[in-house]
């Protein structure tokens, strides 16, 4: 879906199209929350997803900011993945805003399937999606971005070495900035690059496994299938706040926005049916340095007075040498069950009581 939240959004402030656009915490540039999208007015600015809102506004001051509402983008998710189904049911969700379609078997002409599940998005959400049509996912998700907004790109193994060569390495989905920076320095920065490196001379610097893949992804070879179903592995809230909180002389604020995520985290367990054994936090310091920590539970819950119990304690084991700007309740190992369980405590701790 192209800039799917901002898009949403524009359905209900039709006035605003055409103007710079940014999604994220309450909509206040001065708040210490950050962009989840923003429409391509915006983007022109250099605002990305992930940026601070404050540093959004400094880019482009007159850009208009609005809070998120993630009730009404998985409502509109519901519709657009719907919509897909009734053309092509071999789907695998990869979230709010993009899915992966096997196109096998399908009668007719790829690009006409396409353009048909284009117009059955559109009818039903009156949003525009760009969708990109390869042999395998890895392509087809560096096709789906080629002509943005409302694209429509068939991309073949012939044209690997004229369209997807010349790019940025960073553009296939797995190389991150860290391997960016280091793929960089080794004198690699596009696709083609990757692709002229042997296969063993990567893996002596990444690693056998990631090594090898980039080898394979720099040459178009991706055997992933489309997963049509698959159980989630974890379900999480997190917060940033709006001044950040020391773990001390804030101790009450920050319990209260702890035992809150704890409670939606499991709200959203009861909702879809799962229990988790594992529960962790997730805390993002001043300086933007992260830390976690997990604890194992006696067996699956779904109880937040439990799941509350656990964050707690594996709060009381983060360092508190500096104040924190974000926290997050991750609950994992799921399964569909709800039995009851009991927090353990690591070897000489004890758990506080809240």
């Amino acid at each position: 879906m192209d800039a799917f939240y901002a898009s949403v959004e524009l359905l209900r402030r039709p006035e605003l199209r055409g103007l710079p656009v940014a999604i994220g915490g309450h909509g206040e540039p001065n708040s210490r929350g950050v962009v989840t999208t923003a429409t391509y007015e915006a983007r022109a600015f250099g605002i990305r997803s992930g940026m601070a809102l404050r540093r959004a506004a400094d880019l482009c001051p007159h850009c208009i900011f609005l809070p998120v509402d993630f009730d009404e983008y998985r409502r509109y998710s519901r519709r657009f993945k719907q919509a897909i189904a009734q053309i092509a049911p071999a789907i695998e969700d990869r979230g709010v805003d993009e899915v992966y379609i096997d196109l096998e078997g399908l009668p007719g002409d790829p690009c006409a399937t396409g353009a048909a599940i284009k117009a059955a998005v559109r009818e039903a959400t009156g949003l525009t999606c760009s969708i990109g049509i390869a042999p395998n996912k890895l392509l087809a998700k560096i096709a789906s971005e080629l002509d943005k907004p409302d694209g429509l790109t068939v991309l073949t193994m012939a044209e690997l070495e004229t369209r997807i060569w010349p790019m940025p390495a960073r553009t296939i989905n797995g190389i991150g900035p860290r391997a960016d920076e280091k793929l960089a320095a080794l004198g690699i920065r596009t696709i083609g690059d990757l692709a002229a490196q042997d296969r063993q001379w990567l893996v002596e610097r990444f690693g056998r496994s990631y090594g090898a893949w980039l080898h394979d992804a720099a040459h178009g070879r991706d055997e992933r299938p489309v997963v049509t179903h698959s159980e989630p592995k974890s379900r999480s809230r997190e917060t940033t706040f709006e001044r950040d909180l020391h773990p001390s002389g804030d101790w009450h604020a920050l319990a209260g926005i702890l035992s809150r995520l704890c409670r939606e985290v499991a709200d959203d367990l009861a909702r879809k049916g799962y229990s988790g054994r594992t529960v962790g936090i997730k805390a993002r310091y001043d300086d933007f340095s992260i830390v976690t920590r997990d604890l194992t539970l006696a067996s699956p819950t779904r109880d937040a007075q439990a799941i509350r119990r656990a964050a707690f304690a594996c709060l009381g084991r983060i360092p508190v040498h500096r104040k924190l700007r974000l926290i997050g309740v991750r609950v994992g190992t799921l399964s569909d069950g709800s039995e009851p369980a009991v927090p353990t405590a690591p070897a000489g701790q004890t758990l506080p009581l809240f």
